[in-house]
């Protein structure tokens, strides 16, 4: 029998040896996904089981387990909807569920363990969720400059931070931002891999390395289809990055995202894989850096802060509980922490032409009025949006 570690998720009402099992079974962890907030579906095999996780919140959580026997069936019937090979299980693959019952985006990898294959479900959020920057909850300094940026007809911004972080929402926040302020009067065109949401009004691309589409060459060749923004999903490697801000100096908005810690850290990071300062201090807008935490949920607990918890200045921080609603984790919904860097508003022209450490340009940035992930994060714990163990879990214990 599968053995159910929370009450989210129900089993079928059949005989686990009935041929309609699996496919209802399958069905019902979808919808039950869908319908429960989660981004992504795990499901490993052991030497015993099929353990199936869910992150919620960005954090994975025990769900279910499901017995051997089953295990490859359950594998199978995912593969099945996602149109991959079913006989195939000892190289990855991935593929996607078309199906009408499921109006959201959702996608399936499959990787060969020892103990059989494990698949992942990515779960997309609904078009209709993406929202605009006014309704992502960023900082009124912050959201007031992203929107000020949006009416700039070149330059290059950057959206960074590590996986799982909001990257890609921001970005959509700003393309729908600068589709309602110029009511069709701006082309805007991408280039994504994947096209997680598809925006009406926009000309979306995806990438096809094998074919030899890549970004590279689709933005050359997207240059050359008159557009006024372009969003490059990521910045990948020195040709793409060199084109990005080639494409930033020629009279088109670029918005892209970047892998770095701060946004400090990006400029000398772009600078690293090959953009020459000249053309990044000419070229470069603005960089986002950002995370997501979890928020205490309304059950949560006010206590005196410890010893260890003083680096957050305070003396009463709020700890996560557990109740219904939160299904015991004491967390509920997520919240950005962001800081901003415009280059042109903080004079930073000299320190990106002498390649100064990112040491030196994030103090240069606090003194002229970034006001830094590390103090978004304290001020979280210290108005209770937050708990310490949280930003600790999202920046790492030492959050410099």
């Amino acid at each position: 029998m599968s053995q159910m570690l929370q009450q989210d998720f129900l089993l079928p009402d059949l005989p686990s040896d009935d041929s309609n099992y699996v496919p209802e079974l399958v069905d019902r962890l979808l919808e039950s996904a869908l319908n429960g907030r989660v981004s992504d579906v795990h499901l490993t095999p052991t030497a015993e089981s099929l353990i199936m996780q869910w992150r919620i919140d960005g954090v994975l959580q025990d769900v279910a387990k499901f017995p051997k026997e089953i295990a490859a069936q359950i594998v199978s019937r995912l593969k099945v909807l996602a149109r991959l090979l079913t006989y195939q299980s000892d190289v990855p693959q991935e593929g996607r569920i078309q199906d009408d019952r499921f109006e959201n985006e959702i996608r399936v990898s499959t990787f060969p363990t020892i103990f059989g294959e494990r698949a992942v479900v990515r779960l997309f959020i609904g078009q209709q969720e993406f929202h605009e920057l006014a309704d992502l909850d960023f900082p009124e300094d912050i959201s007031v400059a992203l929107s000020s940026l949006m009416n700039e007809t070149g330059g290059c911004l950057i959206v960074t931070g590590p996986s799982g972080s909001g990257k890609t929402t921001t970005i959509y926040s700003c393309l729908r931002e600068i589709l309602n302020k110029s009511a069709g009067g701006r082309s805007l065109v991408s280039l994504e891999d994947p096209v997680e949401v598809v925006v009406p009004g926009m000309a979306q691309s995806r990438v096809n390395p094998a074919a030899g589409f890549d970004y590279q060459t689709g933005l050359k060749s997207l240059m050359r289809q008159d557009p006024d923004v372009i969003m490059v999903g990521e910045i990948r490697d020195s040709e793409t990055a060199q084109t990005v801000f080639q494409a930033s100096m020629t009279g088109h908005l670029v918005i892209t995202t970047f892998h770095a810690g701060s946004a400090a850290e990006a400029i000398c990071r772009v600078g690293d894989i090959g953009v020459e300062p000249y053309i990044l201090q000419s070229g470069l807008l603005g960089i986002v850096a950002q995370r997501l935490v979890r928020k205490l949920c309304e059950c949560k607990l006010a206590v005196a802060c410890s010893e260890i918890e003083s680096e957050f200045q305070t003396e009463k921080i709020w700890q996560p509980k557990g109740c219904d609603r939160c299904s015991g984790t004491g967390y509920f919904g997520r919240q950005v922490l962001a800081e901003l860097l415009v280059p042109e508003r903080d004079s930073f022209q000299k320190e990106i032409l002498s390649r100064s450490d990112s040491q030196e340009i994030a103090q240069l940035a606090i003194q002229a009025g970034m006001v830094p992930l590390k103090e978004r994060a304290r001020q979280a714990v210290v108005s209770g949006l937050t708990s310490p163990q949280e930003i600790h879990r999202v920046f790492g214990v030492q959050r410099n």
